[in-house]
């Protein structure tokens, strides 16, 4: 059902502007491949939660099997497939390398989501 939830609104607007930071300007070897994986997790969380009323674990169980699929698609290399390979906006929301620690990274972020909301310091 849907319904605006500005907390959750912005959490997911602070999320993406720390996720644009990394992008322009952190060029490490981790926090831009493991920090902004796992926010990105929670930025999909907080976005779909400003809108819609679903419970949380489904939702966090949803939220994972999509970045699953998003990694999956890289390791079959859909981006080259579909013949998107010269766009930089496809490369850079599909990816383009597979990667096992990316898997993990997101289920962690989910896992933080979880936690939050069991010790009650996200908004119901």
């Amino acid at each position: 059902m849907f319904r605006f939830h500005r907390i959750y609104f912005l959490l997911a607007l602070v999320i993406f502007i720390v996720e644009v930071c990394i992008a322009l300007f952190v060029h490490d070897n981790f926090i831009r491949p493991y920090i902004g994986d796992m926010l990105v997790v929670m930025l999909i969380y907080f976005s779909v939660r400003a809108c819609f009323t679903i419970p949380v674990i489904p939702l966090a169980i949803s939220v994972l099997l999509f970045a699953y699929s998003v990694e999956i698609l890289q390791y079959f290399k859909v981006v080259k497939l579909l013949g998107l390979q010269n766009y930089k906006l496809a490369n850079v929301l599909i990816g383009t390398s597979f990667c096992w620690e990316d898997m993990i990274v997101y289920t962690i972020g989910i896992l933080i989501i979880v936690l939050l909301d069991r010790i009650k310091l996200l908004p119901r």
